[in-house]
């Protein structure tokens, strides 16, 4: 196993947020010299290499992993695509967690649902439900993430204003549920003489 390709599979792990020499040295155990040599070693080759679609881009102080611009009609085309499936309920649950809460950032995704949430929130990037609306200031600098105009249209949205209002969608859900659902049960057993 080269350094090479052990830095490219933790540029492919990160994802979107990207990730700094310090923590590529730490975890590659070379100085960050060495490291950034590496990343354009690697990069020199995603762009002399025709088969490959990779690219690695040097975001502020972050290296991400992409592909290369030529292939943006044909994701494009494929995140337009119906045949691309319909978003899972994992990606629908992240979306409408950044639609209530933006900007707002991956971790904090994964904090309110409990799992991670990389993928739901590549697939909505490339359906352009979502995009960077900025970077947190600190360490890391993890992207914000905030709906699109694209979101808008599609949701048939003219504000954020236009969302359905949590509170009463959940007084709507208490009305149609029964108030002791175990209760109600255990009375009907007890009056048909099963206790």
């Amino acid at each position: 196993m080269s350094k090479l390709s052990e830095l490219e599979a933790v540029l492919f792990v990160v994802g979107d947020e990207g990730i700094g020499l310090e923590e590529l040295s730490y975890l590659l155990e070379n100085p960050t010299a060495q490291i950034y040599q590496w990343i354009q070693e690697l990069n020199q080759k995603y762009q002399e290499t025709a088969a490959s679609s990779l690219n690695i881009l040097e975001v502020g102080n972050h290296f991400v992993l992409t592909t290369k611009k030529e292939f943006a009609p044909l994701l494009k085309k494929y995140a337009q695509s119906p045949m691309s499936g319909r978003l899972s309920q994992a990606a629908l649950e992240t979306l409408a967690i950044i639609a209530y809460k933006q900007p707002i950032t991956r971790m904090e995704i994964d904090e309110i649902r409990g799992v991670q949430s990389a993928g739901s929130v590549q697939k909505l990037a490339a359906r352009q439900l979502i995009e960077e609306k900025g970077r947190v200031e600190g360490p890391g600098r993890a992207i914000l993430y905030g709906t699109t105009n694209y979101f808008m249209d599609y949701f048939g949205l003219k504000t954020m204003e236009d969302l359905p209002d949590i509170q009463s969608m959940e007084d709507d859900l208490a009305e149609e549920l029964p108030t002791d659902l175990f209760f109600d049960r255990y009375q009907e057993a007890v009056e048909e003489g099963e206790e």
